[in-house]
């Protein structure tokens, strides 16, 4: 099966998949397989797929887009990997797609929480809300993503691997200018020390072999600690590991007294919300958030802070 995998990977790779994406199909696969007995997948076909399937639905009660995930995954698997087309699966039992509205914070409760937090964990937790960029769009930013003079945010390879343009928010460029100040430092240590080489998308590293080392590709938010990459072998400086902001958003949360389930993305949540409240249009936020369907924005005008749907009860004219 180690074969099988590696395939699997390599596959995913010539195809420019992001990594998350990769993790989450092998696992996925090692899953299906485990499932049947460790069966090879070339001996199973469309009656295996729709009992795993079928089985995640009704016994793990898992939801509509992790079914859809684990059935993507298969298809890969089949189609790229064992080149082998799949059949109809029309009789797979669907989870069922739940209509769920995000959660928003008011104004009040996203300073509350960010007075919770230090730092670059506060001045990452302020890009998101002030960008309405994703976690992983704000730890991914490298230094010439940054531009002040234009006050825009450029995020490469964002959901469905998209570049856009976002706001640079005005009250945080003094900031940045100092963090990106002390990061420079730290990146000329590493040089004097034989380090400084960070890790490039794609096929950069061959085209321009000394990019890897050039400050404007470092990360806006490097790790403290230097790290061997596992593909390359080589030793530098990652960004950020996302369960740190991930672990300070949710301490802060409970710390501010907020009821709301609220983590990461709902800073992104409320980031469009507000806008829409200011009067800023659809059509714009979309953009700035990255969307491909306008359909996905609409949500947010449904959590406006107006009360439901932004009808004003009667009561309150009494």
């Amino acid at each position: 099966m180690s074969q099988l995998m590696n395939d699997l990977r390599t596959a995913l790779r010539a195809r420019h998949y992001s990594r998350r994406t990769e993790q989450a199909y092998c696992l996925w696969v090692r899953r299906y397989i485990r499932f049947h007995g460790l069966r090879h997948p070339r001996e199973m076909g469309e009656a295996e797929i729709n009992a795993f399937l079928t089985h995640l639905a009704t016994e793990r009660e898992v939801s509509a887009s992790t079914q859809n995930q684990a059935l993507s995954a298969l298809l890969f698997l089949y189609r790229n990997v064992l080149q082998r087309p799949v059949g109809d699966l029309g009789g797979v039992v669907r989870a069922r797609r739940p209509r769920r509205l995000p959660v928003v914070l008011t104004r009040d409760e996203v300073a509350a929480v960010l007075d919770y937090l230090d730092g670059d964990l506060r001045l990452m937790a302020s890009l998101m809300y002030g960008a309405g960029l994703r976690l992983n769009e704000c730890l991914g930013l490298r230094v010439q993503d940054l531009d002040f003079a234009r006050g825009e945010i450029v995020v490469r390879g964002g959901k469905g691997d998209k570049d856009r343009v976002t706001v640079l928010p005005q009250a945080l460029r003094p900031q940045l200018r100092a963090h990106l100040a002390t990061v420079k430092r730290i990146h000329k240590a590493d040089l004097a020390a034989g380090w400084g080489a960070v890790e490039l998308p794609d096929a950069l590293a061959r085209k321009y072999p000394h990019a890897s080392t050039d400050w404007r590709w470092q990360w806006v938010f490097p790790q403290r600690r230097r790290w061997r990459d596992p593909r390359s072998g080589h030793e530098g400086r990652h960004h950020l590991h996302e369960t740190v902001v991930q672990r300070a958003m949710k301490e802060a949360v409970g710390a501010s007294g907020t009821t709301k389930r609220a983590g990461c993305h709902t800073l992104r949540h409320s980031f469009a919300t507000h806008l829409l409240e200011t009067g800023y249009d659809i059509r714009t936020i979309q953009e700035l958030l990255g969307h491909k369907d306008v359909r996905t924005t609409m949500v947010y005008t449904h959590v406006l802070n107006r009360g439901g749907l932004g009808v004003r009860s009667p009561l309150d004219g009494l």
